[in-house]
């Protein structure tokens, strides 16, 4: 039996090696949010962050999809899906598919924010989204801003008096 733990610690093990702090992760949270919570702080960001990962659907999704970017830079997934990866092909869709499950926690604004911030790519998203660096970052940006785009429809949520 695996341990909530060890998943959850797995996840934040993974995204940090990745480079993603949880500073990249509230600076996402605040572009979203900014223009509907002028005075929100960075502890009210991570607080709902923090939510966010502590769901097992996110850990597992965080895990599944940064081990399949590892699996595609390393050359060790089969031709055709090696290529669409490491492309991060426009036609390929199960990156945004995974991300969808993350989003899906907090109800449909999840996807509007995470459509309005997977087309602008700020801060991170931008240097995720470098294909010059020879890092597979395919599965890993799309779940970032999914968990900034849930983060912030927990926030829109708590505005009303409706949180988990």
């Amino acid at each position: 039996m695996v341990k909530e733990k060890d998943v959850k610690e797995k996840a934040l093990e993974l995204l940090s090696e990745r480079g993603v702090t949880m500073d990249h992760l509230v600076e996402l949270v605040q572009f979203l949010q900014q223009d509907y919570f002028p005075q929100l702080s960075v502890e009210d960001c991570i607080y709902n962050i923090d939510k966010v990962l502590n769901k097992r659907e996110v850990q597992n999704t965080i895990i599944t999809g940064i081990h399949l970017d590892l699996l595609a830079e390393n050359n060790h997934l089969d031709e055709p899906l090696l290529s669409m990866v490491k492309r991060d092909e426009g036609l390929y869709g199960v990156d945004e598919t995974m991300a969808l499950s993350i989003i899906n926690i907090y109800g449909s604004i999840g996807f509007t924010n995470y459509g309005y911030i997977d087309k602008v790519k700020p801060g991170i998203l931008e240097r995720l989204n470098d294909k010059s660096t020879g890092k597979v970052n395919t599965f890993l940006d799309d779940i970032v801003g999914a968990i900034a785009a849930a983060a912030s429809s927990r926030l829109a949520h708590s505005k009303w008096g409706n949180q988990d």
